[in-house]
């Protein structure tokens, strides 16, 4: 059993990783993270992931990282992972809307929210407080 979770190298991506985390350590499974592009092979990627899991308490979850296929969407990669009958949950990043701008989802976002063949939950990132 494993958990997916989207990766892209932004506040969005960075926000979803912790809640991720969260939610394999409490349902006890494996994280199988699906990275956008070459982000996997880039320096803050395992930072990221290691500080995600630091936040999240779950040091003890184990990860694996899937392997891209160059022709494919993040999008796509997202929903075939998502068929396979070992997965729990896919969990992906989603930036903040203003009012009019909720009419609109994300398009990689929104394919995965209606093409996923298991539950998806679409985390925001945090707020910061105003300095």
């Amino acid at each position: 059993m494993s958990v997916i979770l989207s990766y892209l190298p932004t506040p969005e991506g960075r926000g979803a990783l912790p809640f991720g985390f969260a939610e394999a350590r409490m349902r006890g499974v494996e994280v199988l993270v699906v990275a956008d592009g070459d982000s996997a092979s880039q320096p803050e990627f395992l930072v990221d992931v290691e500080n995600a899991r630091s936040t999240a308490e779950a040091e003890d979850v184990s990860y694996r990282v899937a392997k891209n296929d160059p022709g494919l969407s993040h999008a796509d990669q997202l929903i075939d992972a998502s068929y396979d009958d070992a997965v729990e949950l896919l969990v992906i990043g989603q930036r903040r809307r203003s009012p009019v701008g909720k009419l609109l989802t994300g398009s990689v976002v929104q394919r995965v929210l209606l093409d996923a063949q298991c539950p998806v939950v679409a985390v925001k990132p945090p707020v910061r407080a105003a300095v």
